[in-house]
């Protein structure tokens, strides 16, 4: 079975508006396409700010994965546990912060589709 590597990669300004209001971070949302499933295979961010950070993987909206980011710092998840996304499935990376904290986040989420 041949899979395609995917990848949702970049460095992202913030502001805050509270950890309980995530915002959408640009360009980092995947559809999976039509005929095809993904698998997610890690989770790679660091956070500027001075302040803890969350980043969510949604799927169709909803939270599929919660990486928290302490000041200053960063976090490598791997996510090979077997978990299929089905097809037209929509990925989405958010980002939520302390109300007023801004800086700049640093995404590399890999998956394969098939």
């Amino acid at each position: 079975m041949a899979s395609t590597p995917t990848f949702l990669q970049g460095v992202f300004s913030f502001t805050g508006h509270g950890l309980s209001k995530p915002e959408p971070i640009d360009s980092m949302s995947f559809v999976v396409p039509s005929g095809l499933t993904a698998q997610p295979l890690y989770f790679r961010g660091g956070n500027s700010s001075e302040e803890l950070i969350v980043v969510t993987l949604t799927r169709d909206g909803e939270s599929m994965r919660v990486f928290p980011m302490g000041a200053k710092s960063s976090v490598n998840v791997p996510l090979r546990v077997v978990e299929d996304v089905d097809p037209d499935t929509t990925l989405e990376l958010v980002v939520a912060a302390p109300e007023g904290c801004s800086g700049e986040v640093v995404v590399d989420f890999g998956m394969v589709t098939f």
